[in-house]
């Protein structure tokens, strides 16, 4: 299925062996567009035949040029900031998004601007996830052409029907923000919402190996009392107990980003191993969904040809 994914090499792999290079240098052919050797392959094509050599059962035998290969850096931490948005948290959440606004995966021109979309929510959580409507002409409202009520949150006028008045609505209406203000708004909702979230997780590592009963970190003794509740409720969060969410929420946040393998923080290998177990349970279902696919396809093209 190479054709429907993209892919992305992020180091060059020999042509002879297929190793992928991360050091010393990478011989080259400038003649052949995709031909690149390692260092081990260079040292074998030396000691071959004339007639054996790149490139082979040709007479003219091209030049081999080394490239040196820029090693793999030491600190490879992802510095990348943590997005987080509840349209992912859930995978009914997901597909109530994708219904909602019509996204759809069909067709690889449908898949593009669905992930185009879809990325657009992820990066701008204060836009509305869903297109407003006009409670009195029932027509979609344009971006800043449009009126709000305080109030209610679910009532919505365009600038059309505004402007013609005689509009009977008890509550104050307000005008729907610019493309300019939201992408500020936007833009200052991530920026806080990243390092809330940063400081949540520091936070959770900190209050996992804090072993002072005065400790005066912020918030350090809540979060161990989120640990001791978590310990004896009998609730649980399945049950509804909103501290059990509270903190399963911050575990399982820690979880995704944690790269340690002698992590501290409660809980945190299980759900990283339950996390490993349900990516390879998607992986599952999307190979026996590929196989099927292909079967039928197959099944299509021997029907056809018969």
């Amino acid at each position: 299925m190479k054709e429907d994914f993209i892919m992305v090499h992020l180091q060059h792999a020999c042509t002879s062996c297929c190793i992928l290079m991360v050091s010393g240098k990478r011989w080259v052919c400038n003649q052949c567009k995709n031909f690149q050797i390692c260092d081990k392959c260079y040292d074998a094509e030396l000691k071959r035949e004339e007639r054996e050599r790149h490139p082979t059962n040709q007479r003219e035998k091209h030049t081999l040029y080394p490239v040196e290969i820029t090693d793999v850096p030491s600190d490879t931490k992802d510095r990348d900031d943590i997005l987080e948005s509840e349209f992912f948290d859930t995978r009914q959440a997901f597909l109530s998004l994708c219904q909602g606004n019509h996204y759809q995966y069909d067709t690889l021109r449908r898949a593009k601007h669905s992930s185009m979309m879809v990325l657009y929510h992820l990066h701008n959580p204060t836009a509305p996830a869903f297109v407003t409507t006009c409670n009195i002409c029932y027509l979609d409202i344009e971006t800043g052409q449009g009126w709000r009520c305080e109030v209610c949150p679910e009532y919505d006028v365009c600038n059309a029907c505004y402007q013609k008045g005689g509009i009977d609505h008890p509550h104050k209406l307000t005008n729907h923000p610019s493309m300019v203000d939201r992408d500020a708004q936007n833009k200052e909702a991530r920026q806080l919402r990243v390092l809330q979230l940063r400081k949540m997780l520091d936070l959770l590592v900190h209050a996992s190996q804090c072993r002072s009963a005065h400790c005066q970190y912020p918030n350090c003794r809540k979060v161990k009392g989120l640990f001791r509740h978590g310990m004896h409720c009998k609730t649980r969060a399945s049950g509804g107990c909103v501290l059990c969410k509270k903190m399963w929420y911050l575990l399982q946040l820690h979880a995704r980003a944690c790269k340690e393998s002698e992590c501290h923080v409660p809980r945190c290998r299980d759900l990283k191993e339950h996390l490993r177990r349900l990516q390879q349970q998607s992986d599952s279902r999307r190979r026996a969904a590929v196989m099927e696919m292909m079967r039928q396809r197959a099944a299509e093209v021997a029907n056809n040809a018969g």
